[in-house]
C-alpha cells in the first residue's frame, strides 16, 4: 500500500484518471471536454535504446485506441536537473505512440518546487521550448460541494490541507468528510492518513467536530469501520479509565490506543513486544511523536527508529 508523499498522488491519479483533465481544466484553463473519457495507458515506453523509458503515469483522453490528448504525469518532492532531459523523451515517446498532442503534468507538494519544476526546458532547436505544467495544492480550487467531493474524492484530498485553515474551512472539511465517507476498501483510509498528517492542530480537532456534530452516516466499509474503532473512541475510552488514575495517565492510554487503531487499521502486524512497548508508555509527547510515524511506517516496528 502507497503511503509516502511521493507515491500517494499517483496513486489518486491511478485510481481516478479523471482527476488529470479536471486539474488541467480547474488550474490551467485548458480546453479539455468534460465528457472526454479518461484511461490509463502504460507508463513504459520502449525506445530503440536498450534503456526503459518510464514516467509516473500516463493518462489518455477520449478513444484509448485513438486518443485526442495524452498526459504525461510525474509526481517530484525537488526539482531535479536530469529530469529536463527525460521529460521531453517520454512527451516525443507518447506523441510517436498514441498520435496525439501530448501535455506534461508535474504533481508538485508545496509553491518552490513548483516553480523549481516549472522552469522552461530548451530543447536547443529555435522555437522548441517545453514548458512543464506544475501544480501543487494551494493552486487547486476549494472542494466545498459534497457532491463535487463525492465524484472526485481525490481532488478534495489534495486540496484540502490548503483551504483547511482558511476563510472556507469548515465547509472544506465538510466536503472532505463527504469525500472519504463515499470511499469503499483501504482507499479512505489511506486517503484519510496522508491528509490528516498534512492538517494543522487546529483543522484535526475541526475536522473531528465537524463529524461528531453533524453524526454523518459513513457509507464505506473504511468509514464504519473508522467510525467504530477509530480514533475518537480510542480516546473517549483512554479519558474514561484513565481520569481515576489521573489526567496524565489517562491521556497517554488514551493515545496508545489510538495509535495501536491506526496501525491495526493500515494493515500493519502488531506483535506483542510493539503493543506491551506502546501500552507500558506513559509519556503523551512520545507517543505523540510515533503517531505521526505511525502515518508513513512500513513496519509497526519503524516507530521506534
Amino acid at each position: 500500500m502507497p503511503t509516502n508523499e511521493h507515491e500517494l498522488p499517483l496513486e489518486m491519479v491511478r485510481n481516478r484518471p479523471q482527476l488529470v483533465p479536471e486539474m488541467l481544466r480547474s488550474v490551467f484553463g485548458l480546453d479539455v471536454s468534460t465528457n472526454a473519457r479518461a484511461t490509463l495507458a502504460s507508463e513504459s515506453y520502449a525506445d530503440t535504446n536498450p534503456a526503459e523509458l518510464r514516467c509516473d503515469a500516463t493518462v489518455l483522453l477520449g478513444d484509448p485506441k485513438s486518443p485526442v490528448l495524452g498526459v504525461v504525469v510525474e509526481s517530484q518532492l525537488r526539482a531535479l536537473r536530469q529530469k529536463t532531459y527525460s521529460w521531453p523523451a517520454y512527451l516525443a515517446s507518447l506523441r510517436l505512440r498514441r498520435r496525439c498532442p501530448v501535455v506534461l503534468l508535474v504533481l508538485c507538494p508545496d509553491q518552490a518546487t513548483a516553480r523549481g519544476c516549472a522552469v522552461p526546458i530548451d530543447m536547443g532547436h529555435p522555437g522548441w521550448v517545453l514548458k512543464p505544467l506544475t501544480v501543487h495544492p494551494e493552486m487547486l480550487p476549494p472542494i466545498t460541494d459534497p457532491d463535487q467531493a463525492r465524484r472526485l474524492p481525490e481532488l478534495a484530498v489534495l486540496s484540502a490541507p490548503a483551504h483547511a485553515d482558511g476563510p472556507q474551512s469548515e465547509a472544506v472539511l465538510r466536503g472532505l468528510s463527504a469525500a472519504i465517507g463515499s470511499l469503499t476498501g483501504d482507499t479512505g483510509a489511506l486517503y484519510h492518513d496522508y491528509v490528516m498528517s498534512r492538517f494543522s492542530d487546529a483543522a484535526r480537532k475541526l475536522m473531528e467536530d465537524i463529524v461528531k456534530l453533524d453524526n454523518y452516516e459513513w457509507q464505506s466499509e473504511f468509514a464504519l469501520t473508522h467510525r467504530a474503532e477509530g480514533f475518537a473512541e480510542g480516546f473517549r475510552q483512554g479519558f474514561a479509565e484513565g481520569f481515576a488514575e489521573g489526567l496524565a495517565k489517562g491521556l497517554a492510554k488514551g493515545l496508545a490506543k489510538g495509535l495501536l487503531l491506526l496501525l491495526e487499521a493500515r494493515g500493519l502486524d502488531v506483535s506483542a513486544g510493539v503493543r506491551a512497548r506502546v501500552e507500558g508508555c506513559s509519556d503523551s509527547e512520545q507517543i505523540e511523536r510515533w503517531i505521526w510515524r505511525a502515518v508513513s511506517a512500513d513496519s509497526a516496528e519503524d516507530l521506534f527508529d
